[in-house]
């Protein structure tokens, strides 16, 4: 499920603090309301992150994160590494 972050439209709030973030589906319907104090929210767009390989794995790197390494032999053939 996707992490969504919320912000009330205007003042303050005790309770959730006037920003939160929410494990809602992605059909959900949009959130209008905060859940604790029932003020207007709206979505805010957040940063993300992202996995970054700067080189590709070898054999034997791939092997001991766990992956299964392949080898094309012949035409749609493949045997294990």
């Amino acid at each position: 499920m996707p992490l969504y972050e919320y912000e009330l439209c205007e003042g303050k709030c005790v309770v959730c603090g006037g920003r939160f973030t929410l494990h809602r589906p992605v059909t959900a319907a949009p959130l209008t309301h905060c859940p604790a104090c029932k003020k207007p929210v709206r979505k805010v767009i957040s940063g993300f992150s992202t996995p970054k390989l700067l080189r590709p794995l070898s054999v034997s790197e791939a092997k001991t994160a766990g992956f299964t390494v392949l080898k094309r032999v012949g035409r749609g053939e493949y045997e294990r590494q």
